[in-house]
């Protein structure tokens, strides 16, 4: 159901009426114990979900025993980003997610559906996996915090894709991503209701559906002066305050352009877009305005890497970008890609 939920397309919710939405709905929720808090990691610090966290510090003080950013495949955060992002919360509350060593299998969605969605370019079953604090860490509430937006693997970010995506697993994470690739990234963007939402959709519903876990999406966009601002915020805790949250995302979020555009210059903030791995965003988001045979030139000072995991990097100088007909082949032919897709 939906606890509460606020916003429009003009909307401007300041930093008082945040405290005071979150804070009125907490009060309705009852009182925890044992609170755990699933944020975004450094590169969603535009979610707002860095104040919100703190808002929930300052909430529930003591019984906020753990905060585990939901790194995914990304690289844990520094000192330094958490001090941007999270500001004075203390330091001993935050956790780690490590991909490889962290996970519990929380059950199997078995390989028929995946060749549905795949029209049978893929045939295997997939895990669904998360973090063994989340699944066992005996909280009485787990709040996920996070932004809804356009995004390449999901059709549009968050909800259950920061637990299961965010916390998951190597196995997970991989052939989730992989599966939404064959799947096709123009047939995701902006869609909230699609065969890859639909597959976490449903390991929500089989296979976790007593976690005490409620969501806390917000909606940004920029305001009439450039600056970000809270056009919408949306507490609940099944599918229904999700797509609330995404039917305003596509209005504030999305351009609708006249005609597709020749050329594009992207560029990207050297303090969030450190490896191919996150920048190639630049193109997934923008591809589908292009013209054919139209040019987009990245600009990113601040890259290093191709991978934000070092096997993955490793992976990635190794095979290239090929297209994905001869990734497919290389993924026969070759187990290490297999095993890290």
């Amino acid at each position: 159901m939906i606890y509460y939920q606020k916003g429009s397309e003009n909307s401007v919710i300041d930093s008082q009426s945040l405290e005071e939405g979150l804070f009125s709905t907490l009060d309705k929720i009852g009182k925890k114990k044992k609170v755990l808090v699933v944020p975004p990691d450094q590169t969603r610090i535009h979610s707002r979900a860095g104040e919100i966290t703190a808002l929930l510090h300052k909430y529930f003080k003591k019984e906020l025993k753990d905060i585990l950013p939901a790194l995914g495949t990304h690289t844990p955060m520094t000192d330094n980003q958490i001090n941007e992002m999270f500001g004075d919360i203390p330091r001993e509350l935050f956790r780690v997610h490590d991909w490889r060593k962290d996970v519990i299998t929380v059950g199997t969605v078995d390989g028929d559906m995946v060749s549905q969605i795949t029209n049978g370019a893929l045939d295997y079953s997939w895990p669904a996996q998360l973090n063994k604090l989340v699944y066992k860490g005996g909280h009485d509430l787990i709040i996920s915090v996070g932004q809804v937006v356009p995004h390449e693997v999901m059709g549009m970010a968050n909800y259950n894709k920061n637990l299961f995506v965010g916390t998951g697993g190597r196995e997970g994470i991989n052939k989730s991503h992989f599966i939404a690739g064959v799947y096709g990234m123009e047939n995701l963007m902006g869609k909230a209701d699609n065969p890859v939402r639909g597959m976490l959709n449903y390991a929500t519903r089989n296979f976790i559906p007593d976690l005490p876990v409620i969501y806390i999406l917000t909606v940004i966009g920029y305001d009439e002066a450039g600056e970000l601002v809270i056009r919408g915020l949306f507490i609940g805790d099944d599918p229904e305050v999700f797509y609330t949250a995404a039917k305003l995302s596509l209005k504030v979020n999305f351009t609708i352009l006249d005609k597709p555009l020749e050329k594009v210059v992207v560029y990207l903030d050297p303090s969030e877009y450190k490896s191919t791995w996150l920048g190639n965003k630049s193109i997934y988001r923008t591809r589908m305005a292009m013209a054919d045979g139209g040019e987009i030139i990245v600009i990113a000072p601040g890259l290093k890497e191709f991978g934000e995991d070092r096997e993955i990097d490793r992976l990635v100088r190794k095979y290239g970008y090929i297209g994905t007909p001869a990734v497919l082949d290389a993924v026969r032919e070759n187990e290490e890609l297999r095993q890290n897709l």
